[in-house]
């Protein structure tokens, strides 16, 4: 689980941030290198007093490519909860490439 806060300190204005971010989340890899994840990266803004909820889940695949590793993945997001006027569901993919030994 991921959770940080971060906040305006210089003054107030309009661009002021007073965010609280959460990212939970659980994943299984397989014996393949399969790995099924599900997790969100939820906000509150104690500003708007407004949460943002998505529910994610994911899977990927990790392949050699010569000697590298490389992993290719594909999530897709529902929101639970958004502000007025936010997104319904996302789609994500991924290519992710390892370097070194």
């Amino acid at each position: 689980m991921l959770v940080n806060h971060i906040w305006s300190f210089a003054g107030n204005g309009p661009e002021n941030v007073n965010t609280t971010y959460l990212q939970p989340f659980l994943a299984y890899t397989t014996d393949s290198l399969t790995t099924i994840g599900v997790g969100t990266e939820s906000g509150y803004d104690w500003t708007g007093r407004q949460w943002t909820i998505p529910i994610d889940v994911s899977v990927s695949q990790l392949v050699r490519i010569g000697e590298m590793p490389v992993e290719f993945g594909l999530g897709v997001r529902e929101y639970a909860v958004r502000p007025a006027g936010g997104p319904n569901w996302g789609l994500k993919l991924s290519v992710t490439f390892t370097f070194g030994k």
